[in-house]
């Protein structure tokens, strides 16, 4: 697979399912797939697991790093379904949906999108269901559920992992518009969820094993949050998250 600072189209291919195997037996429907993830370890797992197309109908023809690669790729491969992680360099899942909405809304070929991301923070869920998103799970999904909810997002269904459903209903059977706060809006995605990490008490190592960056890259997160929210130091960051119950 190609270096992920540079986009790149794939075609998916491979033998014939064999009997009782995963995805075989797909009578023939078929899904084309662009996959959107930061991490080409995991770009390369979810090729493995879902790309082999004669066995699960699944067709990746494409694959980006970063918002603006991800917006070149999914322009000029008109996939049916775009698998797009939340937090991305460039402005996040959420920048990509603003930037493809004439995509979404072509009444003969919309592209769909499908978000899987490792957070499972009800801002991450709703900030993407507003932004046009058909559905959202969590890479803790398996690769014969992961085929059949980009089938069902193909076919216009939501689709949600079982405990992020509530979120989504909770938050638009309010009448009331949720307050802006101008201070969590300063920060990008990736500094929200340092930050809620942070707050949880995750020391620097534990949060760079999780989110898998360098610890070098937590301590630059860290000092950017601490100097927009103008706070001194991780204690204040913690009170401040826990008043605004992000933790």
């Amino acid at each position: 697979m190609s270096d992920p600072t540079e986009a790149n189209s794939t075609a998916g291919s491979a033998e014939s399912a064999g009997p009782g195997e995963p995805g075989g037996g797909t009578g023939g429907r078929r899904v084309r797939v662009v996959l959107v993830d930061d991490h080409r370890m995991f770009r390369t797992g979810v090729q493995a697991e879902i790309g082999q197309t004669e066995q699960t109908g699944v067709e990746v023809v494409g694959e980006a790093a970063d918002v603006d690669q991800a917006v070149t790729v999914i322009t000029a491969t008109r996939p049916e379904v775009v698998l797009l992680d939340v937090h991305l360099p460039g402005g996040g899942g959420v920048e990509v949906l603003r930037r493809c909405a004439p995509l979404m809304a072509d009444a003969e070929q919309p592209v769909r999108f499908l978000a899987l991301s490792v957070s499972d923070a009800a801002e991450d869920v709703i900030g993407v269901i507003r932004g046009g998103a058909r559905g959202y799970v969590t890479k803790t999904i398996t690769g014969t559920d992961l085929v059949d909810s980009i089938f069902r997002v193909q076919e216009g269904d939501a689709v949600f992992s079982p405990r992020l459903a509530g979120f989504v209903l909770d938050a638009f059977a309010s009448t009331d518009a949720p307050p802006v706060d101008e201070d969590l809006d300063r920060l990008t995605q990736r500094e929200r969820e340092v930050l809620r990490l942070i707050a949880r008490g995750y020391a620097y190592k534990e949060i760079a094993k999780q989110l898998f960056i360098s610890v070098k890259t937590v301590e630059s997160h860290v000092s950017a949050v601490l100097r927009k929210l103008q706070l001194s130091n991780r204690h204040e960051l913690t009170r401040w998250a826990t008043a605004r119950r992000l933790v």
